[in-house]
């Protein structure tokens, strides 16, 4: 019968998931930002010492993960020069729940409204529930920035991990990935936006703010923090679009 045929599948579905390795989920991190624009067609993606640096983990698991994306054509490795993205359209992979190319056909006033409605909530959780393993990833994540201070598409990477380790700190890996994908909206314009005078010092000072709120675990200020932050992201991108013609 199909129903115990599909039944009888099921231990055999857990240990594959189970055998998901490092090097698969640096390989997704990379995907996804290949497939939000924070790495285009033809860059050179960072060196491995810096993609270890942002992303926290070994020369040895990033070596990996590139290669697991070489052999899939995503990007191109060559001997003396930097990897290489190919020219491969990934917007339409779902980076979490929904697709890049899904969350960019809507308008930003309303993603802005959404990421103030939920991920205000989710950080507000995260203030409550975050430890010491999280804070100190984030620790780890601020000095990185640091050092991707005049390096728009290093911030971006780094970025994405500060963001993500507070979204999953709330305790409902849901409403993580959603905000996860709310987070991606328009990365290609930030790309840009990112690369103007003074742009990435405001972003650090705004992540510095949130991390010294959330290591007081005070909700307020977390949310007050991350307000600061989503209307400043709202308010670059706009002018970022308005500027292109968006």
């Amino acid at each position: 019968m199909v129903g115990n045929d599909i039944l009888s599948q099921v231990p055999e579905l857990r240990p594959s998931l189970a055998r998901r390795t490092a090097r698969d989920v640096i390989a997704d991190k990379l995907l996804s930002l290949i497939a939000t624009g924070v790495l285009g067609a033809g860059d050179e993606l960072p060196s491995e010492r810096e993609l270890a640096t942002a992303l926290d983990v070994s020369r040895e698991t990033v070596r990996g993960a590139i290669q697991a994306l070489s052999a899939r054509g995503i990007v191109e490795v060559s001997q003396g020069s930097r990897t290489r993205v190919t020219n491969v359209d990934l917007t339409h992979i779902p980076v979490t729940i929904a697709a890049p190319s899904a969350i960019d056909s809507y308008d930003l006033d309303s993603v802005h409204a959404a990421r103030l409605l939920i991920e205000l909530k989710v950080v507000g959780d995260a203030a409550e529930r975050i430890g010491e393993t999280e804070l100190a990833r984030l620790d780890s994540s601020l000095a990185a920035q640091q050092v991707a201070n005049t390096d728009p598409i290093r911030f971006l990477i780094c970025d994405r991990e500060f963001h993500v380790t507070i979204y999953r700190a709330c305790g409902n890996p849901l409403l993580a990935d959603f905000v996860t994908d709310l987070y991606t909206y328009m990365m290609e314009h930030r790309r840009y936006a990112m690369a103007r005078p003074g742009a990435i010092a405001a972003s650090y000072a705004d992540h510095v703010a949130i991390v010294e709120a959330l290591r007081a675990r005070d909700r307020a200020a977390v949310v007050a923090s991350f307000r600061a932050h989503l209307d400043r992201i709202h308010d670059t991108t706009r002018e970022m679009l308005e500027g292109r013609g968006g």
